[in-house]
């Protein structure tokens, strides 16, 4: 089994920061992609920012406030908002391509943390 778990998410003001973690674990032989993605009520869910083999992708709507970072040895993804806006306000998921221990690969999703970015 592989489980990704999500923290950091929370209540914060217009302007402020958050930081999301996502660690990986199970029966892991490697990590391809990793990224973050979210979903606001009522809309589908978007990608926010995605890292794989050193790369970085983000979306238009992120880019220069949010970074995404990932630490290899600890199977874990990062993501640092900072100048957040309301409408930053979704379920933020974790997503990851991984390679088991079995030779299967597969895409995996988080259970999600909520951010809610108010007044």
């Amino acid at each position: 089994q592989v489980q990704l778990v999500e923290s950091g998410g929370g209540l914060v003001q217009p302007g402020g920061s958050l930081r999301l973690s996502c660690v990986a674990s199970g029966s892991i032989f490697s990590i391809n992609g990793m990224g973050w993605y979210r979903q606001a009520p009522g809309k589908q869910r978007e990608l926010v920012a995605v890292t794989s083999g050193g790369s970085t992708k983000y979306a238009e709507s992120v880019k220069g406030r949010f970074t995404i970072s990932r630490d290899n040895a600890k199977n874990t993804v990062y993501l640092q908002m900072n100048s957040l806006k309301p409408e930053d306000t979704a379920v933020y998921y974790c997503n990851a391509a991984i390679v088991r221990t079995s030779g299967r690969t597969g895409d995996y999703w988080g259970q999600g943390t909520q951010v809610t970015v108010s007044s």
